[in-house]
């Protein structure tokens, strides 16, 4: 979908002038200001049809009012060193941004084992990392660049990726599904590197699954991706995993990944501070957010079942040791 009509926004804001009150208040927190560039989003994640677009954005706002999500800022995982677990096991970060001001979202696809908490502290942190970048990253952007900004690209690191992963299907299809209904068009690219055999292999077969929208943002690069995201950022806006073995002598940058890097240190501040709470000593009782997830759309079910079929083809062609039947996807 390229660019959306005026008539389309102009319906879609007469459908929204008309819904009540509370999901008013939670639509301002979604566009803060930006309400055109908004509804452009949702129109566009459905095709340009008005009607798709609207029922999606309702959908999504009674979703935020069940699930709190205005107030997820102000709820913590804690302490810093359960949450310290959990960014370990969960890898996100940002590098720096583009030079047009778009935010650099590193993902660590392959070494993420989400294996130090629950289910519900992963998606928590992932939809908080979410606002955080639409309340605050984004804003700061704009301000600083003097234009509007609300999307980033996406860096996806597949170093480590191993069949052990199939594990994680339901969880990243419930993070994926929660960002394909909830935060529509944020991502204007993506780009995978260090690619491993495996992937390549899947890749063939899933990248027809997807929508033509979907495809013309993925760009899988060669190596590290170092010389084709020098392009469009500086090197000091690169993730560490793309920077290869021949980094400069006066880079000391600290793994975006970590809780140690200065946006995850500022966004657990930021969350401390919006909660009002003391740090406690011991993760607290009951402590994560238990977001409801909505349901993936078939096509997105079709692609996860794919996914999984070949890469069983794969292991059983190569001959490697871990048993299949020992990998369990729930539906």
């Amino acid at each position: 979908m390229g660019v959306v009509s005026h008539e389309a926004i102009n319906q879609f804001k007469v459908l929204m002038d008309q819904v009540d009150e509370p999901l008013k208040r939670t639509f301002q927190n979604v566009h803060r200001g930006y309400k055109v560039e908004t509804l452009e989003r949702f129109l566009k994640a459905r095709d340009g049809v008005v009607a798709r677009a609207h029922k999606m954005l309702v959908d999504s706002l009674h979703w935020r009012l069940q699930n709190g999500i205005d107030d997820i800022l102000s709820k913590p995982i804690a302490p810093a060193s359960f949450y310290r677990g959990v960014r370990d096991s969960q890898l996100i970060g940002v590098s720096g941004y583009t030079r047009e001001g778009l935010p650099v979202f590193a993902i660590g696809v392959g070494l993420s084992t989400y294996d130090k908490a629950s289910v519900h502290y992963y998606v928590q942190s992932h939809i908080q990392i979410n606002e955080y970048r639409d309340r605050v990253i984004l804003p700061a952007a704009t301000k600083k660049y003097g234009r509007y900004i609300g999307k980033c690209v996406k860096v996806l690191d597949m170093s480590g990726l191993k069949l052990s992963a199939l594990n994680q299907i339901k969880l990243l299809t419930a993070i994926s599904t929660i960002d394909d209904l909830n935060y529509p068009e944020k991502t204007v690219t993506y780009y995978i590197v260090n690619v491993p055999y495996i992937f390549s292999a899947c890749w063939k077969v899933v990248k027809p699954l997807l929508q033509e929208r979907t495809k013309l943002k993925v760009h899988v690069l060669q190596g590290c991706g170092r010389d084709e995201l020098l392009k469009i950022m500086d090197y000091s806006s690169l993730p560490h995993f793309c920077r290869g073995s021949s980094r400069r002598s006066d880079d000391t940058t600290v793994d975006c990944f970590s809780f140690d890097h200065p946006f995850h240190q500022e966004l657990y501040r930021y969350i401390k501070k919006q909660s009002g709470t003391r740090e406690p000593t011991k993760p607290l009782k009951q402590g994560s957010v238990h977001v409801e997830v909505p349901l993936a759309d078939p096509k997105k079910a079709e692609l996860c079942r794919t996914l999984e079929s070949e890469w069983k083809k794969f292991q059983s062609q190569d001959g490697l040791t871990s048993r299949v039947h020992d990998i369990k996807i729930s539906d």
